[in-house]
């Protein structure tokens, strides 16, 4: 990919602006992405320098401040008439003069605004009020960003060799000196797993799902074709669907579904649901304790689907979840719906391969190509149809069969 002009890169953000006037799809995102581009393409080295390694790694160590002393939601409460300095010095509790200066800089990095003598939340601020967002920044500054500063030392002892897959040695234990895997280091350290399990839902928010309409065509591909004589009965089984999130989103969507929804997850997942604080639909799917590692219990739904969960393992054990699904399938009527990232080699997005960096990072595996994709699913015994793909969304929708 050549390295587009000050000129073109002007051309497609006035072609986004108007995209983005008339609500389209994705044009949100692409106003972003050129305009990193423009960044890119007017900074001198020596801005380059100071943005990334001065003011973006300080604007991340203030807001993780923010978060203990709730900057964010006293400037949101405050609404209009925001806060002096020397009353948000006393409701955060941190000196009126550190506190200039560190609010300063969010003001001069855009994320606060001041003015008439009184700090203001922005429409973003308020929004990272939220709990989901202040576990997020928790989790990032405090698991995710140790790792990530640990490479320069990890990969100059490895002699710049990738760590072998689904390593217990990788750039986090080495971070974190810690022999865990990342999750038992999770369950280990409160309260990191529900700061993760934030920053799992707060990844995804404000998104387009693989069932809505535009995405995956749910109506022509699972609902039309759907064979209610089946003894199974079944639609669509989410294996390690977790709470329940994506499949209660999916009877949302189709409230006339036919067929029933099955959510499998391992045993304690399914013990702990709990129907008052998942996000459920009374009625919306049945619960079933499944290991993905084990053989399919569900014999012939129309499909079976798994989000985000080949890219926590390597190609011999995602092999293996694959295989544990194929003897459950019916040749030409199953399908297998695959919501993963889908890795672009001419135009990887910040979102695609920020994931990918995450996953080198805390599981010593990898966001995969529509090759190594197909790869994988060819030695498990299934093709792929088609890969659906939806403007501004980081993650693809594989659909494969029986091959």
């Amino acid at each position: 990919m050549t390295n587009p002009s000050v000129s073109t890169i002007l051309e497609d953000l006035a072609a986004a602006g108007k995209a983005y006037d008339q609500a389209e799809p994705g044009a949100r995102e692409a106003l972003i992405d050129r305009s990193r581009a423009l960044v890119a393409a007017l900074e001198m080295p020596s801005e380059f320098i100071q943005r990334s390694f001065w003011a973006e790694p300080a604007m991340s160590a203030i807001i993780r401040i923010a978060v203990d002393v709730k900057l964010f939601q006293l400037l949101r409460d405050a609404g209009e008439a925001g806060l002096s300095p020397s009353a948000l010095a006393a409701k955060t509790g941190v000196d009126v003069v550190l506190l200039q200066r560190l609010t300063r800089h969010l003001v001069a990095m855009y994320l606060i605004s001041f003015h008439h003598g009184a700090f203001h939340g922005t429409p973003l601020s308020d929004q990272l009020a939220a709990d989901n967002y202040q576990d997020s920044i928790s989790f990032c500054y405090d698991t995710a960003r140790p790792s990530f500063n640990n490479f320069p030392t990890f990969f100059q002892n490895t002699h710049y060799q990738s760590p072998p897959v689904g390593s217990l040695n990788g750039p986090f234990q080495s971070a974190h000196r810690t022999p865990l895997h990342f999750f038992d280091w999770l369950v280990a350290n409160p309260p990191n797993l529900p700061h993760f399990d934030s920053f799992m839902s707060a990844y995804r928010a404000g998104k387009a799902n693989w069932c809505d309409r535009g995405f995956y065509p749910v109506a022509d591909r699972l609902i039309a074709g759907f064979d209610t004589t089946s003894a199974a009965g079944v639609l669509l089984v989410d294996v390690g669907g977790g709470r329940g999130h994506d499949v209660t989103i999916f009877a949302q969507q189709y409230p006339t579904h036919p067929g029933r929804i099955i959510l499998q997850d391992r045993e304690p997942v399914i013990a702990a649901l709990d129907a008052s604080a998942a996000p459920t639909t009374p009625g919306a799917f049945t619960a079933q304790a499944h290991d993905f590692f084990t053989p399919q219990p569900v014999a012939g739904a129309r499909a079976y689907y798994l989000h985000s969960i080949l890219h926590d393992w390597d190609d011999d054990r995602g092999i293996q979840i694959l295989r544990n699904l194929v003897p459950a399938l019916r040749r030409g009527y199953s399908r297998v719906l695959l919501n993963e990232i889908v890795v672009s080699e001419e135009r990887p997005t910040l979102a695609a391969t920020s994931m990918d960096l995450m996953m080198l990072a805390h599981f010593a595996v990898r966001e995969r190509t529509a090759a190594e994709w197909r790869a994988i699913l060819a030695a498990a015994g299934l093709r792929v149809v088609q890969i659906y793909t939806y403007p501004g969304v980081a993650e693809s929708l594989i659909e494969a069969e029986l091959a």
